[in-house]
Parts: C-alpha cells; structure tokens; sequence
C-alpha cells in the first residue's frame, strides 16, 4: 500500500509519501517561521492562507521525487486534529478532494497518533508497548502505548505544554522567534547553579506535568537586574534544566509504575539535545531502551501522517465524503487498528 499524507496542523505544511514495501519514499516540508516572526507567535489566518499557497506545489514535488502518479497512490490520509481548525480545514479538503478526484480512500489521522508513531519510521522501532512521552509546543503527556489506536494517558500537563512554557520563557528573556530553540542555544553558555528553579510536582505523587510556574519564576529571577546576555544565558539553563529534570523524573516513574523497559520521546521539545542526553542516562540507569525519531520527525511532518494512514488503512478504516477536521480531538477516543 502506498500512502500520501498531508500535515497543516499548524505552521507547517507537508506532504509525504509512505510505501508499506519500500518504506519513506519522499517527504516534502515549508515552515512558515519567517512568515510569523514578525508576530513573534504564530497568526492562525497567516497560516491558513499560507497552507492554501503551498499545498500543490509540495505534492507535486513529493509524487515527482517518490515516482509516483496518482494512479500508484492507494490513499490520502491528512491530519484532521488537534490544531487550528483553519489550518487543519485547509489540509482536510484540499486531501479529501485529492482522493476524491483519484478515486481513492481518504482517512483522517490525530496529529499526537502521528508523533507517536513517527519513531516506528526508523530502521530499528520499538516494539510494543512502551512508554511515550509526548513533549511538544501544544501538549506535554506520559501515554502507556499497547499498540496502534490503543492508548492509556498516565499523566498529562495541567496548564502550560513544556514547549509552550519554553516559548514563553524565551519572550521574556527577548530571544528571537521560535523561542524553544533560541532558548536552547542560550542556555548552552549558562550556568545552571546562578538560578534555581522550582522542579514542579515532584514533591506529590502522580505522573502530570505543571509548567506554567516556571515563566513566572523566571521574571522573579530577573526583576531588578540589568538583562545583559550572562544573565539571559544563566536564567535559559536554569530554566531549561528544570523543565528537563521533571520530564525525566517523570519518564522514570512512568517506566518503574508500568514496569516498562521501552521509552519513545515524540513531539519538537523530543529535538532538545539536553533532554536527550538527561534521558538517555536516566534510561541507561533503569537498563531501559531509549527511542527517538530523528530530528526533523520531531516536529510537525507529513511523513507520520502519511505511516499512520497505512496503517489505518490497512486495518480497513475509510472516511465517506465528509470532510473531518477538529481543534479539540482526546487521544484517548481513538478506536484501535485492527488488522482486516
């Protein structure tokens, strides 16, 4: 079966194609970062309008790389949520209009379905179940996963997504947009001793995230002092360092509490090269295997997509005519693939 998946859950759009046999054949990939920098966040009619200009020219770059025309396509599977619903409804009826004029099955995919599946792309995937922490800019979850459409939330964030807090933080401190990564490559010239920061919720029991404090932590450490680029560096790192503590001590709990020996990390907060040294030695400790997908599947990908809907489609799932899309879409509701 050969899949064409289209992703526009947010400020990216991309299209790829996945053969069952022949494994990734193309993925094509526009981020709109310049676009929204001058907002310093993302505008959701910018990006909508963004998504219309450039959805054909992608898929047609991804047919001509994978050789394929639509007559080897067996079907369409686009990201019908979570996101911005006019983001998503772009992608949603430009691909249900695809498979439509080529006669082929469409079939809706849940954006986080699609993070957590992207680290089985890689030549060595996890095996299920595993643990997976779903770490990114909108969601921030500990999912036990038993196979695909078979998932169990451990522990999720009560506010603010850890990359959202990373975004946050970094406008604080003036670093450019995208702030996660900015904040990043500031930290690495920090110190993490100058500033401590609250490790949230790991004084109580329980597997949910609180990051919402650590902004505010963050113009406490500055409030008074001249934000030269020592002080910006120091509070990144220290910053960081908490945000990444709580999300390794919470991993680990996760693998000790479902006696669990696999841990994948999916989602653009998965790219931090901290937060993959920090797990790798919490995994090597607890003799657990560590699973990444590479960097540019961490963040939003048609790839995932495209692997998803083989998947579903595989298992017999099919959408009718209607066209699917939703802001609000609980990773828990999706049914199980089973195999036809």
């Amino acid at each position: 079966m050969r899949v064409i998946g289209i992703e526009t859950s947010c400020d990216e759009t991309a299209v790829a194609v996945y053969d069952e046999a022949r494994g990734l054949l193309a993925h094509r990939l526009y981020s709109q970062i310049a676009l929204h920098q001058a907002y310093g966040g993302v505008v959701p009619e910018l990006a909508s309008r963004d998504h219309v200009r450039r959805l054909v020219p992608l898929v047609r770059e991804a047919l001509a790389t994978a050789r394929s025309g639509p007559d080897t396509i067996d079907g369409v599977a686009y990201t019908a949520g979570p996101g911005l619903i006019g983001a998503l409804l772009v992608g949603a009826g430009f691909a249900r209009s695809l498979a439509y004029a080529w006669g082929r099955p469409a079939v809706a995919i849940h954006h986080l379905e699609g993070h957590l599946l992207a680290p089985l792309l890689e030549p060595h995937p996890p095996a299920f179940p595993f643990i997976a922490l779903l770490v990114s800019g909108g969601h921030t979850q500990l999912v036990d996963v038993l196979g695909v459409g078979r998932y169990r939330i451990l522990g999720q964030t009560l506010d603010d997504a850890a990359g959202e807090a990373f975004d946050k933080t970094a406008k604080v401190l003036g670093l450019p947009y995208p702030g996660g990564p900015a904040l990043a490559q500031c930290a690495e010239h920090g110190r993490a001793e100058r500033f401590h920061f609250p490790r949230p919720m790991l004084d109580r029991p329980g597997l949910d995230f609180s990051f919402s404090g650590l902004k505010t932590a963050a113009l406490v450490a500055l409030a008074g002092r001249i934000v030269n680029d020592e002080v910006r560096a120091d509070v990144a790192r220290g910053f960081q360092e908490a945000v990444i503590d709580t999300l390794a001590e919470k991993s680990r709990r996760a693998l000790v509490a479902s006696d669990r020996r696999r841990l994948v990390v999916a989602g653009g907060v998965g790219a931090n090269q901290r937060l993959r040294e920090r797990l790798g030695e919490m995994a090597r400790r607890l003799g657990a295997e560590l699973y990444f997908p590479r960097t540019e599947f961490c963040t939003d990908n048609g790839a995932m997509i495209a692997f998803a809907g083989a998947l579903r489609l595989a298992a017999g799932e099919r959408q009718g005519l209607a066209i699917h899309a939703t802001s609000s879409w609980e990773l828990a509701d999706l049914r199980p693939a089973l195999p036809t």
